[in-house]
């Protein structure tokens, strides 16, 4: 079978799972903002700190050396394509998405409310955007 086929599969496996993710944790945020004892901010700290270690962070390793493996195996195919490196500037925002995450979830568990709820429910929409632009991204290949 080919191999291609199968860093393929488990690339867009791990995607799913980083991007569920994504999009739960600055949704657990809100709530957590929003918490007004200690007991349920106790609990969303532990949540968040599970999520990000245990789902987020492996989800998102897997994600990157499966999709630099697809990469290195169609590199004479892609290399050069604009929408493949738009799609990898994305990725990389992403990246940054999740470190900032774990900024606001450290501040959070800390005690802290480092942005207000209405900014952490538009940041809970910014991977969305990000998927809609990476899917077109990779299988309409527009440019």
């Amino acid at each position: 079978m080919n191999g291609i086929l199968w860093i393929k599969a488990i690339h867009i496996i791990a995607a799913v799972c980083w991007f569920a993710g994504l999009f739960y944790l600055p949704r657990l945020f809100v709530y957590h903002a929003g918490a007004d004892d200690k007991i349920g901010r106790d609990r969303f700290a532990v949540m968040e700190a599970k999520l990000y270690r245990i789902i987020m962070t492996p989800a998102m390793l897997a994600t990157l050396l499966f999709g630099l493996c697809s990469l290195a195996l169609t590199w004479d195919a892609y290399g050069r394509s604009p929408w493949l490196w738009l799609k990898v500037a994305l990725v990389i925002g992403l990246v940054g998405y999740q470190h900032y995450c774990r900024r606001i979830m450290r501040g959070l568990a800390a005690g802290e409310s480092p942005k207000s709820e209405r900014f952490l429910r538009l940041f809970n929409e910014a991977p969305t955007l990000a998927l809609v632009l990476i899917v077109v991204l990779a299988v309409v290949k527009p440019f």
